[in-house]
C-alpha cells in the first residue's frame, strides 16, 4: 500500500517530505484573498529547498505580503544538500548545515527585466545581510521559533508527519490562521477530531487522487504503480486549514433514499452505515456513519458532525451485502453476536432531510 511510506516515517521519525511546487500552486490558488498585508510563516522550510518559500517569494508582490518568514531545522538530513533553489553558476557551492531563518519584506526587480523571478530572489539572499540569520535549532517548538510564530498572521507549510498533533496544537494555542499538509488519518486523532467537530479546522481542496509525490531522501517502499524517480508517493494526504474557502458552502447533492436493506445499523452505535458519501440517503433524519473522506464534502450548514469511531456490524448482516470482504482481524463479539468492525467512521446528521 502507498501509505507504507507514511507508516515507515512515523516509526523512524523520518519527516523529510518536500512538497512539489505544482501541488502548492494548485491548492493556494483558492486562498489568495487571505494574504494581502499579512505576515506569512513557513516554519518547516529551508529556503534553499522548500517550494513553499519559492512560491511566496516569487508572488510576494502579487499577493501583497507584508513579510515572508521561513525557518529550517538543523537536524534535516537534506538541509544544505538538495538545492531545489539551485542557481546557474553556483556549481557545488552549498550553504552550511545550520539552522537559519529568512525574513523578506520586499522583493525588487533587481535585474530590470520587468518581472520578479528566481534571479531577483537569488540576489536578495546573497546580498542583503538583513535577510538571512542563524538560529539555534530551528525547531518549531523552540522559543526563538515561537516568537516568529507570534508575529505571523498565516502559517503555510508541510509539517513533520510524526509531530502533527503537537504542531497543530501549537497553531491553535496561538490562534493562528493556517494551511498545512497532513495525512487524512490525523482526522481521527483525539487532538484533531474535536477541532473538526467544532468547526475550528476543516479540509482544503486536496491533492489529486488523495495522493501526492514528495521529494524525499528515503527509499520509496510503496507498491503503487505510479512511481516517480527521486520521489515518494504517499496516499491519503490532504490539506488542513482554518481559512475560509468557497467549497465549505457547496451542497452535496443527495439522490439516494433510505431502506433497511441497503443501510445496515451498527450494533454498538445508533447510526446507519453508508460506505460512500454520495450514497447518503436524502430522507434519513437519524445518525449516519460515513468514511472520513466525507470531510472533503462537508458543509456545516448541511450536516452536523457528532462523533468519530470504529463501529461494528453483525457479520451475518455484512455477508448479505454486495462487495463484502471478511477481515478476521477486525471481528469481535458484541452482546454475544459476532461482528466486524468498520474502519473509522464520522458520525453525522443531515440537518435538512427531504421526506418527499
Amino acid at each position: 500500500m502507498a501509505n507504507k511510506n507514511l507508516n515507515a516515517a512515523k516509526v523512524a521519525k523520518k519527516d523529510e517530505f518536500y512538497t512539489q511546487l505544482s501541488d502548492i500552486e494548485r491548492e493556494l490558488q483558492h486562498y489568495w484573498q487571505h494574504f494581502h498585508g499579512k505576515v506569512v510563516l513557513c516554519n518547516c522550510d529551508d529556503p534553499y529547498e522548500s517550494n513553499f518559500f519559492k512560491y511566496f517569494a516569487l508572488r510576494f508582490n502579487q499577493l501583497g505580503l507584508k513579510k515572508l518568514i521561513c525557518t529550517c531545522y538543523d537536524g534535516s538530513p537534506v538541509q544544505g544538500t538538495e538545492l531545489i533553489f539551485r542557481f546557474d553558476g553556483e556549481g557545488n557551492k552549498v550553504p552550511k548545515k545550520v539552522a537559519y531563518k529568512v525574513e523578506i519584506t520586499e522583493v525588487k526587480d533587481e535585474n530590470g527585466d520587468g518581472a520578479v523571478d528566481l534571479s531577483d530572489v537569488r540576489y536578495l539572499l546573497q546580498n542583503d545581510k538583513n535577510v538571512l540569520s542563524v538560529l539555534q535549532t530551528g525547531d518549531f517548538r523552540s522559543a526563538e521559533c515561537v516568537e516568529l510564530l507570534k508575529e505571523a498572521d498565516i502559517v503555510v507549510t508541510n509539517p513533520p508527519f510524526s509531530l502533527f498533533r503537537e504542531y497543530i496544537g501549537q497553531l491553535m494555542k496561538y490562534e493562528k490562521k493556517f494551511l498545512i499538509v497532513g495525512h487524512q488519518n490525523a482526522i481521527t486523532y483525539k487532538e484533531v477530531f474535536p477541532l473538526i467537530k467544532e468547526n475550528k479546522v476543516w479540509l482544503g481542496y486536496g491533492f489529486k487522487g488523495a495522493a501526492a509525490h514528495f521529494f524525499s531522501p528515503y527509499e520509496d517502499v510503496a507498491t503503487a504503480t505510479d512511481h516517480k524517480k527521486g520521489m515518494i508517493r504517499v496516499s491519503g494526504v490532504t490539506w488542513f486549514t482554518n481559512l475560509k474557502i468557497d467549497k465549505r458552502s457547496e451542497l452535496l447533492d443527495l439522490v439516494c433514499r433510505y431502506s433497511e436493506e441497503e443501510y445496515p445499523k451498527y450494533e454498538d452505535n445508533n447510526a446507519i452505515d453508508v460506505s460512500d458519501s454520495y450514497a447518503i440517503p436524502m430522507d434519513y433524519d437519524g445518525m449516519i456513519g460515513v468514511p472520513i473522506t466525507f470531510l472533503n464534502f462537508f458543509n456545516p450548514d448541511q450536516f452536523e458532525i457528532i462523533d468519530c469511531c470504529e463501529p461494528c456490524i453483525k457479520l451475518s448482516t455484512l455477508q448479505k451485502m454486495p462487495k463484502f470482504k471478511e477481515f478476521k482481524s477486525r471481528q469481535k463479539i458484541f452482546n454475544g453476536t459476532l461482528c466486524q468492525k468498520k474502519y473509522h467512521r464520522i458520525i453525522i446528521r443531515n440537518k435538512h432531510p427531504k421526506k418527499s
